[in-house]
């Protein structure tokens, strides 16, 4: 299960509007190393170097410096957020080729029906390890001192 503030979700689907139509992309950090209910705390939007609304791609210079930050600050990417800007929120088999983070959180946010408007989102959570998918829960809290513990 998945639980992130209401900030932290917010932050994300505002990303996600703001760059449609094309996808957006980022990282949520959290303290290394996590534990099982490691909770997403540093919001990290990263630009999308595919610039396509079908396809998104970390920089490789600015994913290294994320990695390096993160390694400075004792952090690791709880949540490895994307946006789908026409399709559903679910892994495509590339999403699916390209998580290599087995502890994240990969979340996935539609913008089809609402594009970069106020409308409703689909806002999912996803556990991808050696290519199998599993949905998971996501709670989204006020505080992570109001969320149940695990």
């Amino acid at each position: 299960m998945l639980t992130i503030t209401e900030e932290l979700y917010e932050q994300i689907v505002a990303h996600a509007r703001k760059d449609h139509p094309d996808e957006a992309c980022g990282v949520v950090a959290g303290p290394a190393p996590a534990p099982a209910d490691g909770r997403p705390q540093r919001f990290i939007p990263m630009l999308n170097a595919a610039r396509s609304p079908t396809f998104y791609e970390f920089d490789s210079q600015d994913l290294l410096r994320l990695y390096r930050e993160m390694d400075d600050r004792d952090e690791e990417p709880v949540v490895i957020y994307h946006s789908h800007t026409a399709t559903e929120a679910y892994p495509s088999r590339t999403d699916v080729s390209y998580a290599n983070e087995p502890g994240a959180h990969y979340v996935l946010v539609s913008t089809a029906e609402s594009g970069d408007g106020e409308g409703p989102v689909s806002f999912r959570s996803f556990r991808i390890v050696d290519g199998v998918i599993t949905e998971e829960d996501v709670t989204v809290t006020a505080s992570y001192d109001d969320a149940p513990a695990g």
